[in-house]
Parts: structure tokens; sequence; C-alpha cells
């Protein structure tokens, strides 16, 4: 490398040259058991909100400091079958007050279908349920939407 020649303090390419993982091969699994492959998933993502610090005498920049870390809501889709299991989640505490937080997590595969990454989602529980849009007119497959809170992700290398 060429004396001054800047390098990120992390690799953005591929160390092989392999392509990228495809985005459509993915399930959600819950206590080791692959629950289903579902349509979508969106929501994996988290946000570092930075505390302005006003420093008294220093006016030509303010200070960040890192503060807490929130996480999104994740947005499952799934085609409608005869299956229960996201209604029935979401049905859990909605009478009593003792909804079921769960750890899950959210499994991307490569094109041969092996594991590559693992998203770990803690305490997670649903705080929306929506139904398949119905439309005579329509050759849409029937898909229902779960929304998810949790207390946080954790990447978890295969």
């Amino acid at each position: 490398m060429a004396k001054g020649t800047w390098q990120p303090p992390f690799a953005l390419k591929q160390a092989n040259g392999a392509d990228p993982f495809p985005t459509f091969k993915f399930w959600v699994e819950i206590k080791s058991i692959v629950v289903a492959e579902f349509k979508e998933c969106t929501g994996l993502s988290m946000t570092r909100e930075p505390e302005k610090v006003e420093e008294g005498g220093v006016n030509d920049y303010v200070h960040y400091l890192p503060g807490r870390n929130e996480y999104s809501r994740i947005v499952l889709k799934h085609g409608l079958a005869d299956a229960d299991a996201l209604w029935d989640w979401y049905q859990q505490g909605l009478r009593d007050g003792r909804v079921k937080m769960i750890n899950f997590s959210i499994l991307l595969r490569n094109v041969q279908g092996d594991v590559v990454k693992r998203w770990n989602v803690i305490e997670g529980f649903p705080v929306k349920w929506e139904g398949p849009s119905l439309n005579t007119e329509g050759n849409q497959v029937a898909v229902e939407t779960l929304e998810i809170v949790h207390h946080g992700l954790v990447l978890d290398k295969p």
C-alpha cells in the first residue's frame, strides 16, 4: 500500500470475493425450531441517539456522547395458511395482560440453504396483527402481518 493511502477500519467488500447474500432466503426460528418462511421481514435496525453536551467557553463545536440504543419494530409478513401461530401469539395476554415475551431468531440463508447470519431477538412480543386485504378482483396470496417490539438484537455468527 502506498504511503498516505487511507484505508477504512473495516472491510467494505467480501474478503473471498464471494457474492453478497440474497435477501429472499430467510427463516424465523423459535426455540431451535423453524417456525415459518416469511414473505418479508423489515425492521432489523437500531439507532444510537447521541446526547448533546454544550461546554461553556467552547463556541466552535458541541460535544456528542453516545446515548441509548433504540430498536425498530420488526415486521413479519407471512402467507396466510391453516396454522394460526401468529394470531395465537398476539391473542395471548389480550384480556389478562399476560403478554408472552419470547426470544427468537431470524436466519438468513445463502443460495445453498446454509445459515450465514442469525439475528437473535431478545424478549419480543407482538403489538400489531394485520390480516390480509381481501379483494375479489385480485389474485394475490392472502398475507398476514405481525409487528413486534423487543429489547434488543444480537448478531450471532454461525
